[in-house]
C-alpha cells in the first residue's frame, strides 16, 4: 500500500503541482427522472428476473416480470441511483426498475474528462445530511464541489479503492455463506420429531399477556422517556435509533397499568410484522406502539429457546402467509396466541436443560456470523474502516487557487 500512495503522490507532484480544480457535482454529472422505469405492481418473486431498486438501505426490493421500462446499465455503462430525499446512493451495472420517483440515475456529462468510478468514491467522501424532507439534488447536492484531478490519478485511485471494495466483497460473500450454514444448522436442530416435543400453543406458555398500542402521546424534544414502534424490533432486539421521545409524566402514565419489565418478549404487530425481542434491563424505561407484549413461563420454557424458534424463516414466512391485507399488513393477537412452538419434554416434564443445550450450541453459530468482535465480522469490520481510511487520504487534495 505504501508503494502506491507514493505513486499517486509522486502523480500529484507532477501533474498537480499547484494544486487540482473542484467542480461542482452538476458539472460533471447529468441525472434523468425515473417516471418512466416505475414498476407497475409490487407482485415481486425469486422466480422473476428484473430487480426493482431503491436507493436507500434496502437496494433490491424484489424482482419483476415486467418487460418494459427496463433501465439499462451495465459494467461498461454503470449509473450511480440517487435518493432525493435522503441523498443515499448506490453503483448499479445492471438493468433494472424502480420502485418510486424519489430518485435520480445519474451519469457523466458528455465530453467530460472525468472517470465516473473516481467521481463515485468521491461522493462517497461528502458529508452532507439532509436536515428537512425535501429534493436536494437540483437545490442543493449538486452543487457540492469535489477535486476533479488529472485522469491518470483518477484512475490510480479507483484501482486502490476498487482492490478494497473486491476483497470487502469476498469477505460479505463468505459471511453470507456462513449465515446460510448457521440457518441450515438452526433449523435443524429446531426440527423434531412428535415423539421428542409437545407443540404448544404459546398462550399456554405465558403468565401475561397485552398489547402495546396506547394513542400516540404529544413527543417531546426535551422527554427523556424513547418511544419506539414496531420498525424498531428486528434481530432479536430493540434498536434505539431515529426515536422520539415522550416526557416522564406521559411515560408514567402510558406505563402505569401495563408496566413493561425485564425479560418481557415484544413482537411487532403492524407493518414490519413477526419481528421479535426480549427487554433487557438496559433497555428500562421505554414505552412504544403497535406491538404486543407476552411474559413467558420461564418453568415451561427457556427465552432464548423461544427466541431463537421465533425469529427462525419458517415463523417468518407463516405470518407473512397470514397477515392481514391492508396497506401495511398487520397480525391479531390471536395469531401469536394460537401459534404453535415445539417444547421438548422429558419424563412428561418440558425439558429445560434440552432448551439450554440447543440455546448454547446456537448462541456459537450466532456469535460467528454476527459478533463484530470476533472471526469474520470483525475482519470485515476492519477492512472497511481501514477502506475508509485510504478513501479520505487518497481523495484529500489542496484546490487550485484561481
Amino acid at each position: 500500500m505504501i508503494k502506491k500512495l507514493n505513486k499517486i503522490e509522486k502523480l500529484i507532484a507532477e501533474l498537480c503541482p499547484e494544486g487540482v480544480e473542484f467542480k461542482e457535482l452538476g458539472e460533471v454529472l447529468d441525472y434523468e427522472q425515473p417516471t418512466s422505469y416505475i414498476v407497475s405492481s409490487t407482485r415481486y418473486s425469486n422466480e422473476f428476473i428484473t430487480p426493482v431498486l431503491t436507493a436507500g438501505q434496502s437496494f433490491i426490493l424484489g424482482y419483476t416480470n415486467e418487460n418494459t421500462g427496463i433501465y439499462e446499465a451495465s459494467k461498461s455503462i454503470p449509473v450511480i441511483i440517487f435518493d432525493d430525499f435522503t441523498t443515499s446512493f448506490h453503483w448499479v451495472v445492471f438493468d433494472f426498475k424502480v420502485k418510486s420517483s424519489a430518485m435520480k440515475m445519474i451519469r457523466p456529462k458528455q465530453g467530460v474528462d472525468i472517470d465516473f468510478r473516481f467521481v463515485y468514491f468521491a461522493m462517497r467522501c461528502i458529508g452532507y445530511k439532509p436536515q428537512d424532507h425535501a429534493r436536494h439534488w437540483i437545490s442543493k447536492y449538486s452543487k457540492i464541489k469535489i477535486p476533479i484531478p488529472h485522469i491518470d490519478i483518477q484512475k490510480e485511485i479507483v484501482k486502490i479503492l476498487d482492490n478494497f471494495t473486491e476483497l470487502e466483497a469476498e469477505l460479505e460473500a463468505e459471511l453470507e455463506a456462513r449465515k446460510k450454514q448457521y440457518e441450515y444448522y438452526r433449523d435443524e436442530l429446531l426440527a423434531f420429531g412428535d415423539d421428542e416435543v409437545e407443540w404448544e400453543n404459546i398462550e399456554n406458555l405465558l403468565t401475561d399477556k397485552f398489547w402495546i398500542m396506547p394513542a400516540t402521546p404529544k413527543f417531546d424534544v426535551d422527554g427523556d422517556i424513547p418511544y419506539i414502534t414496531s420498525k424498531n424490533i428486528r434481530g432479536k432486539n430493540i434498536y434505539f435509533e431515529k426515536v422520539k421521545y415522550i416526557s416522564n409524566s406521559d411515560y408514567l402514565k402510558l406505563s402505569k397499568n401495563r408496566p413493561i419489565k425485564k425479560d418481557d418478549i415484544l413482537i411487532s404487530m403492524i407493518g414490519t410484522i413477526g419481528e421479535v425481542a426480549q427487554v433487557k434491563k438496559t433497555d428500562l424505561p421505554f414505552y412504544g406502539q403497535n406491538m404486543y407484549l407476552i411474559r413467558l413461563d420461564q418453568r415451561l420454557v427457556n427465552i432464548s429457546y423461544f427466541l431463537y424458534y421465533f425469529d427462525s424463516k419458517n415463523i417468518k414466512r407463516h405470518f407473512n402467509s397470514i397477515k392481514n391485507s391492508s396497506s401495511q399488513g398487520y397480525l391479531k393477537a390471536k395469531d401469536i396466541e394460537t401459534l404453535k412452538i415445539p417444547i421438548p419434554y422429558k419424563n412428561g416434564k418440558p425439558d429445560l436443560e434440552k432448551q439450554k443445550e440447543i440455546v448454547k450450541t446456537l448462541d456459537k453459530f450466532d456469535a460467528l456470523v454476527n459478533d463484530i468482535s470476533i472471526g469474520l465480522p470483525a475482519e470485515l469490520k476492519a477492512r472497511r474502516k481501514q477502506y475508509e481510511y485510504y478513501r479520505e487520504k487518497l481523495l484529500t487534495f489542496k484546490e487550485l487557487e484561481k
